[in-house]
This record gives C-alpha cells, sequence and structure tokens, in this order.
C-alpha cells in the first residue's frame, strides 16, 4: 500500500498527526515545545496505560465463543440461555491465582475459569476454577489465605513456610490441597482442563420450583498434566505456553469445546445430606448426584485487543439471571459483594460500560454519572417517579434466589452434616480415585513442596496433616522428606 492508501495516523481524538518520528523542537537541536500536544498524549497515555492488575488471577488470558444448549433442563430451570437449541455469545477468562501478570503459566496453582454468557435476560456469569472445591469456607479467611500464596514483606519473595504455615492451621483445605499438590496442579494446556462452577447454585423452574446446582465444564480435549518437573523447565522455556497454545489453536482453525453437565440436588436433599452441600470444601459424590448434559461451549475466537477484552473484562458471580440464583454458600454470598467490589476499585464504577462487560440487551438503570461513565441518561433520574421511567418486573426475576434462614445473629461454623469431616473427602480421593502412580507423583510433589523452606515446627504440622487425610500417605511423605534432608546434610 502507498503512503496515500494507508490510514493516517491520529491523536486519540481523532486529529492526523504530523509525525510519528519527530516531537516538535526549536530548530533541529533545540528544546521540545509544551505545546506538542501529540507528544504529550503519547507520553501521558504510556504513564497510564496500566491499571491495577487483579489481586488474585492477575495471569490469564482467553477467548470469545459460542455456547448452544443441547439438551432439555427445562423441567429445573427457566433461564433461557439454558433453554433446548438456545445459542449465547459467551466470553473465557482463564488465569492462575497466586501469580502477578509476568508469572509464568506453569506455576503449581489452581486455575481460574471463569465464563460470561451475553444471553437475552442480561450477563450471567460462572466463576469458578479447574477445581470442584476451594481451601477454606469461610470468606473472612480468603484475605488471609490469599496472603499467604503471595510474597513476604520483608523479601518480597513467596515463601513455601508461608503456605504451609496456613494450610496447616486451616484443616479444611485439605482436600483442595490434595488437589493442588497431585496431577491437576499443573494442566498441560488450559485446553486440557475441566472448569467448574465450585459452589453450589440455584435454579428456578418456570413454576418456581427450585432445585440445587452444581456446573462441571468437561474438556472435549482430554484432561492431560504437565509433572513437576515438565512445569518447571517449560516455566523457563516459554512462561506464556498455556496464553501462545490456546491463541496459536483457535487462529489455526482447532476451536477447544467443554461440555458443559450439570449435578441436580432437590430443594428439600439439602437439609438432610450427609455432607453440608454448601461447603465449598467438599464435592457431591456422583453416585449420589450424576452428571447431567446441559450443552456445549466452544471457543472460536480471539480477543483482538488484550487489554480492553481481557484484561478490562470483569466477572462476577451476582451477574444471575432469571432462572439462576445464589445459595446459602458462604462464600458464594461474599463473592458477590467482593467481585463487584474490585472492579469498582480497579476498573472504575463504570465498568459495566466497557463494551466486553456490556450486555447485549438494553439498559434501564437509575446508576447516574462517576468517572467514565459514556452512556447517557435521561430524567428521570430516581425512582419512584410519574414520568415513564423505568418499573420493576419481578415476574422477570427470581431475585438471585430465595432460601429461609433463620436464628440468632452468631460468628460460627457451619452446622456439620453426618459425614461432615475436614479429612474423609481427601482421604476418599487419595485411596479411591488416584490409581498408584498418581499417588506416587502426589508424594513426590509434596515432598519436593515440603523441602523448600519449610521451618521444622510447620513440617511437623505438615506430616501430622496428611497422616490425617491417609495413614500410608503420610508415612511416605514423612520418610521422603527425612531422607532427602540427611541425604542434603551428608552432602554439606
Amino acid at each position: 500500500m502507498t503512503t496515500q492508501e494507508r490510514p493516517p495516523t491520529t491523536t486519540d481524538a481523532g486529529i492526523p498527526v504530523a509525525s510519528d518520528e519527530h516531537s516538535l523542537s526549536v530548530g533541529p537541536d533545540g528544546p521540545l515545545l509544551l505545546q506538542d500536544h501529540y507528544l504529550i498524549e503519547q507520553m501521558a497515555a504510556f504513564n497510564r496505560e496500566r491499571i491495577p492488575e487483579r489481586q488474585p488471577h492477575a495471569k490469564g488470558g482467553g477467548a470469545f465463543g459460542i455456547f448452544k444448549t443441547t439438551q432439555d433442563v427445562s423441567a429445573f430451570t427457566r433461564a433461557a440461555v439454558f433453554q433446548p437449541g438456545a445459542e449465547t455469545d459467551v466470553i473465557v477468562r482463564f488465569s492462575t491465582v497466586a501469580g502477578e501478570r509476568g508469572s509464568p503459566d506453569t506455576w503449581r496453582d489452581p486455575r481460574g475459569f471463569a465464563v460470561k454468557f451475553y444471553t437475552t435476560e442480561g450477563n450471567l456469569d460462572i466463576v469458578g476454577n479447574n477445581t470442584p472445591i476451594f481451601f477454606i469456607r469461610d470468606p473472612l479467611k480468603f484475605q488471609h489465605f490469599i496472603r499467604s500464596q503471595k510474597r513476604r514483606a520483608n523479601n518480597n519473595l513467596r515463601d513455601h513456610d508461608m503456605q504451609w504455615d496456613f494450610w496447616t492451621l486451616s484443616p479444611e483445605s485439605a482436600h483442595m490441597v490434595t488437589w493442588l499438590m497431585g496431577d491437576r496442579g499443573i494442566p498441560r494446556t488450559w485446553r486440557n482442563m475441566n472448569g467448574y462452577g465450585s459452589h453450589a447454585y440455584m435454579w428456578i423452574n418456570a413454576q418456581g420450583e427450585r432445585c440445587w446446582v452444581k456446573y462441571h465444564f468437561k474438556t472435549d480435549q482430554g484432561i492431560e498434566f504437565l509433572t513437576q518437573e515438565e512445569g518447571d523447565r517449560m516455566a523457563s522455556v516459554d512462561a506464556d505456553c498455556h496464553q501462545r497454545d490456546l491463541y496459536e489453536h483457535i487462529a489455526a482453525g482447532e476451536f477447544p469445546s467443554w461440555t458443559l453437565k450439570v449435578q441436580i440436588m432437590p430443594f428439600e436433599d439439602a437439609k438432610t445430606y450427609r455432607f453440608n452441600p454448601f461447603d465449598l470444601t467438599k464435592v457431591w459424590p456422583h453416585h449420589d448426584y450424576p452428571l447431567r448434559e446441559v450443552g456445549r461451549m466452544t471457543l472460536n475466537r480471539n480477543v483482538s485487543d488484550y487489554h480492553t477484552e481481557m484484561e478490562q473484562l470483569a466477572f462476577e458471580p451476582n451477574n444471575l439471571v432469571a432462572g439462576t440464583g445464589l445459595s446459602p454458600d458462604k462464600m458464594l454470598l461474599a463473592r458477590g459483594f467482593s467481585y463487584s467490589d474490585a472492579h469498582r476499585a480497579r476498573l472504575g464504577v463504570n465498568y459495566k460500560q466497557i463494551p466486553v462487560n456490556s450486555p447485549r440487551v438494553e439498559v434501564h438503570s437509575y446508576s447516574k454519572d462517576g468517572g467514565m461513565r459514556v452512556k447517557n441518561v435521561s430524567d428521570p433520574v430516581y425512582a419512584p417517579n410519574s414520568y415513564g421511567g423505568p418499573v420493576a418486573r419481578p415476574d422477570l426475576t427470581d431475585d438471585g434466589g430465595k432460601f429461609y434462614a433463620d436464628g440468632d445473629m452468631v460468628r460460627a461454623a457451619y452446622t456439620l452434616h453426618a459425614e461432615d469431616d475436614d479429612w474423609g473427602q481427601a482421604g476418599t480421593m487419595v485411596r479411591e480415585v488416584l490409581d498408584d502412580a498418581a499417588r506416587e507423583r502426589l508424594v513426590n510433589n509434596i515432598v519436593g513442596h515440603l523441602l523448600d523452606g519449610v521451618s521444622e515446627p510447620v513440617l511437623v504440622r505438615a506430616f501430622e496433616y496428611w497422616h490425617n487425610v491417609d495413614k500410608e500417605l503420610g508415612d511416605h511423605i514423612e520418610h521422603g522428606v527425612r531422607a532427602k534432608r540427611r541425604e542434603k546434610v551428608a552432602k554439606a
């Protein structure tokens, strides 16, 4: 293309600029001039082009796609997105939890798995991980947990002693730590991992009948993982390997997909189920509540601008459409506030006007003004009013889902159900889910992690922690750590 055929460089106001290379100066060798507004704009924009990174889940990427409902679950939910034959645009973001934006993709860490459905009834967000469980069950501990996985205040380094100190003092973490230290702690690619809503949510059908539901996005590419050694090697060879893999496969027309399945629990079952169904550290065993297929999600379009379409992408569990709702899960209820508040702090109060966050339906709200408001408001700007402003329509919403609650205001743990404890499901996973080779890799991963700077008092608690999960597993871990420490001392 000739110069005349190419579009002109402009300022952000659309005004053509005189040069992409030379600042305005007094003669070729003289001082620069303040009236060079293009130079000023470029320098000022550069200083401000990095918004604060997310607190957890800072490193990540994703793509656009489509979700097609292939099965009939209308008996359980009236949500339009889940009606037979419905097709809905989506965007998905994958991430690591603890690492900063520049951290390697292959650190041993849970992976975020967040989906935004641009439905005909507004945005629906399912925000989870590549694990069906989490480390804690009360949101008051969340901030402390994240800080224990981040960096020390004195040397700004991540610290295994900090991590194990928190985990061993929080026995409810055992199930999740067993997942994390196992094979799925380092997925081979984002395409080769499942995604889970993790929490229990509510579904409501057209008759107003309620049930509890858990979301499972099952990878159609198959589960694959990296060993610790492979992950460490890849961190030095290509720290962005997961981002690169997804982008290149989509660019080549090899579109990854996931089949959405759900577990459905009748509303009344929750009261007497053997585990507390709202405890985020527990799963619902599939033989109690089998998986039921809903539809398929396919990612078929890469982002065109990472900053606007991925870095400014904002998910929140309180984006709920009619036919969906929350549950008494304390972690989920807290996330309903914390996610949207994080976006207000990081992106500004009008973050939902950023195109990637905007719903595909008309917005008629009474929100007004604030930083970065770009969509006009019109009078009346208050409710109630008698001038034709929007009015609430309870028939079009289920108001986040409703469930009965009563009792004194207390600070207390969940009421225990018949088989609730902190170690049982982790032990079942070790003994009944993992094969011998997977158990051996689990032991090796834990031993290697405990050898890296964990102090003796914390180490003793870690041995007890794993003995509580499974006596034989704990014996192997303690023997492995002690043997390697003696070997290290002998070589010194």
